[in-house]
């Protein structure tokens, strides 16, 4: 059994060293990990082969894969050499390593205990504890992620793939998309992803809207793709404000009042993408990674934990 006691000679190597060591550094302190390891602690229950390496580093590889862009093989190469990402997850000099194959059981471990959601969650709170959410607003959209395998021939009806049934084909716009559709809620102030979900590419924008609601914040922003009953009555029944462009209807075009408030909307509403911008270009999800919903899931909900961290670093280093 590995302690992750550094030693006084790992603390000297360690402690000094480049600027992006003290970037992961300030990243460690920034919250606390104790919500996160007691989650992980059912997976020490292990199986036979498995090593006993602490489930908190092996989480932590998981994030520095993420903002490195680190394969599994790349991530145990690294570990081997760089003391700035041994000193963030809790190796000492002299401590056996993770391979490759244990980094990617580990992470198939997680999706079999389906821990991703409350994961997210406990990075969350601690952020929050931070007094890092501003609560003025929330920014709700959705983005289709090209699914990991290659796209079937498009047929009436859609079109699937032997290899990742749950993909599905969707069109937005003038683009249709093979794969999955994420929908995000993002904290307006501060720029944190308060929740996302990954569900099938053929779900409506406006299913899932009034699940993103925080219930919370004090406004609401959304484009018209968003617009209906159902999310008017969320948001009146918790007092929010209502942010939500506008649809006109074959009966009834919108008033000149109704374009200008689209357009205000629009401006405040559109800065969400950013955050599917950052998701896409770089951490590298243009297209997903893994194949299945529950997968791909996991590898989101970790990719916006590295995210917020990382946001929430900038915010409370500025």
């Amino acid at each position: 059994m590995m302690t992750g006691q550094l030693g006084f000679v790992d603390h000297l190597l360690m402690g000094s060293g480049s600027r992006r060591k003290d970037h992961l550094a300030e990243i460690d302190a920034l919250i606390d990990w104790s919500e996160i390891e007691r989650l992980l602690q059912p997976l020490r229950s292990g199986r036979m082969g498995r090593p006993a390496y602490r489930v908190m580093s092996m989480f932590k590889l998981l994030l520095l894969q993420r903002w490195y862009g680190l394969s599994d093989e790349a991530m145990e190469d690294a570990l081997a050499d760089r003391l700035s990402f041994r000193r963030f997850a809790g190796f000492g000099l002299e401590e056996a390593i993770p391979d490759a194959t244990t980094i990617c059981r580990f992470r198939l471990d997680l999706v079999e205990a389906d821990l991703g959601d409350a994961l997210f969650a406990a990075a969350g709170r601690s952020l929050d504890a931070k007094g890092l959410l501003v609560r003025q607003g929330t920014l709700i959209d959705a983005s289709l992620m090209s699914a990991a395998v290659a796209e079937p021939r498009k047929q009436p009806g859609g079109g699937t793939s032997k290899v990742d049934p749950e993909a599905r084909w969707a069109k937005k716009g003038h683009r249709a998309t093979f794969g999955y559709k994420l929908h995000i809620a993002v904290d307006q102030g501060s720029g944190l992803v308060r929740q996302a979900r990954l569900t099938s590419a053929t779900v409506a924008d406006c299913i899932l809207g009034p699940d993103l609601v925080q219930g919370d914040e004090a406004e609401v922003y959304a484009d018209m793709a968003y617009d209906n009953a159902v999310m008017r009555t969320r948001l009146a029944q918790a007092g929010i404000v209502n942010k939500v462009m506008r649809r006109p209807n074959r009966y009834h075009a919108l008033t000149k009042d109704e374009l200008a408030r689209n357009n205000a909307i629009g401006r405040i509403r559109g800065r969400v993408e950013s955050v599917f911008g950052t998701l896409k270009r770089s951490y590298g999800r243009s297209r997903l990674r893994y194949i299945g919903l529950a997968k791909n899931s996991l590898d989101l909900l970790l990719t916006f934990i590295a995210m917020n961290l990382r946001r929430a670093r900038l915010l409370t280093s500025g």
